[in-house]
């Protein structure tokens, strides 16, 4: 845990990249060069083909208050322009092609809400605080909320938290549909890593197609998602861990992928 210097870190644990933040001392408020930094990470995670999973989590008691306003907006702003290409960690310019697990705790404000739905699977602790108060300082959430809400909790869940601007708990989240899990305060990172353990465990191409497939439906609708197919059936059906699991079934055994 970094006491002084703000960062986003991260660590190979075999198929998968932890993606840490660490600013415990500000309660995980986000600097430019943390977001610049978690851009990379994720950046990483997309391209390099020996990584199939990721992992989102944070060092400390919170997930992340938010932005550290002054740092992003002040007269002292260090916000750099994403270099081209870069992941964008809000999901809006591009996403990443791999699984994204977040693990939260404590407080989960604004930006951390954002991040964490612009991942697929998110493991609350359930201490967590949840919160998008945008509106109460008189903006709005620009970071993909306004929409990821809908399609994760639906139009009237969607509404009653972004337009009260309150505070919720882990359990309303879960109920709502912002998070898949909830877990006693401590457990949520390793149960976040058990669930990248456990989607490694299939094919790698066969789980970034199905992904990519979801986000096709939900940017254009059920008519792209289904002539979608055809390309989905050319990228998987010949490859070696289509083959691989096969094989596995008719041999009886636990197939062992390649990502190829």
């Amino acid at each position: 845990m970094s006491e002084t210097v703000p960062e986003v870190r991260h660590e190979r644990h075999g198929h998968t990249l932890k993606i840490v933040i660490d600013n415990p001392a500000k309660k995980n408020a986000f600097v430019p060069e943390m977001m610049a930094q978690l851009s990379d990470a994720l950046t990483l995670l997309d391209r390099d083909g020996d990584l199939w999973t990721g992992v989102l989590c944070a060092a400390g008691d919170n997930f992340t208050a938010g932005l550290d306003m002054p740092k992003f907006f002040g007269p002292g702003a260090t916000v750099k322009p994403r270099p081209e290409g870069n992941i964008d960690p809000f999901g809006l310019a591009n996403r990443c092609r791999k699984p994204i697990v977040t693990a939260v705790q404590g407080i989960v404000f604004t930006v951390g809400i954002e991040i964490a739905l612009a991942g697929d699977i998110v493991i609350a602790a359930g201490n967590s605080r949840f919160c998008q108060m945008e509106a109460r300082r008189g903006i709005a959430p620009l970071g993909g909320a306004h929409f990821r809400y809908v399609t994760r909790a639906g139009w009237g869940n969607a509404m009653y938290h972004l337009m009260l601007c309150d505070e919720f708990t882990a359990a309303e989240a879960y109920r709502i549909g912002l998070v898949q899990e909830v877990v006693p305060a401590g457990q949520q990172t390793d149960r976040a890593m058990e669930i990248a353990r456990l989607i490694n465990a299939n094919a790698p191409l066969g789980v970034q197609v199905t992904k990519d497939a979801g986000r096709k439906f939900i940017a254009a609708g059920e008519e792209a998602a289904i002539a979608a197919i055809p390309e989905i059936h050319a990228r998987v059906m010949k490859t070696e861990d289509a083959a691989e699991g096969i094989r596995s079934f008719i041999e009886r055994r636990a197939a062992v992928f390649q990502g190829r």
